[in-house]
């Protein structure tokens, strides 16, 4: 079965098209929504943002210090953004049927929202819409590509090697639901940097091996 979510393209739109902050937007969809909210109906409320969105809400549990082999899990829901961020003929995200239907109580997300909203306030004072060159799916397309590369990274078990990449895409994705293309810039540049160090680790690591063996 398909989702019907991801049937529909929407036209793309700018940064003067989202007046509404990520921290108000969450705060308004837990006002009009039932008494459940599902991750569809997150996604059709960030609309052509969405890609940005899903980056962020995968990307920081990888911020935060868990046991060996969690990135598996961890990365995989962000290769699988990412991607789509690449490939997609769509301007936002799609879920498949079973991913769209996970819902969760509105009432959580009620106070999840207020517990966080100061945070994203703080962080929406940094990135905001400004510079805006994303201008048609080529060019997030590209994006997508870094995203991807950078979320492959992540799933993989490379010593210190994922908190960098992790922070990265959480960037990437905020600047990108903002509209900042100055926040995109530092987000990719982050991200490039984090590949040199993972390259680095790797190489390390190779060469303690050869060495030892």
């Amino acid at each position: 079965m398909t989702d019907t979510f991801a049937t529909a393209a929407l036209p793309r739109t700018d940064a003067r098209s989202h007046p509404q902050q990520l921290s108000q937007l969450l705060r308004n969809l837990s006002l009009t929504a039932g008494p459940k909210i599902t991750l569809r109906d997150l996604a059709v409320a960030m609309e052509d943002r969405s890609f940005g969105a899903f980056l962020v809400v995968f990307a920081l549990p990888n911020l935060i210090p868990l046991p060996p082999g969690s990135t598996f899990i961890l990365g995989l829901p962000l290769i699988f953004v990412a991607w789509q961020m690449l490939a997609s003929r769509h301007a936002r995200i799609w879920l498949p049927k079973r991913m769209g239907d996970y819902a969760f109580e509105n009432a959580t997300f009620f106070v999840f929202v207020n517990r966080i909203s100061p945070w994203l306030q703080r962080a929406e004072t940094l990135i905001k819409p400004r510079g805006w060159f994303l201008g048609g799916r080529l060019a997030e397309r590209v994006i997508g590509l870094l995203a991807l590369i950078l979320a492959i990274v992540i799933f993989l078990p490379i010593p210190f090697g994922n908190w960098l990449p992790a922070f990265a895409l959480a960037v990437i994705g905020f600047a990108h639901m903002e509209r900042d293309g100055l926040g995109l810039v530092a987000g990719a540049l982050i991200g490039v940097v984090s590949l040199i160090v993972a390259g680095t680790i790797i190489a390390a690591a190779a060469a303690v091996l050869t060495f030892v063996v």
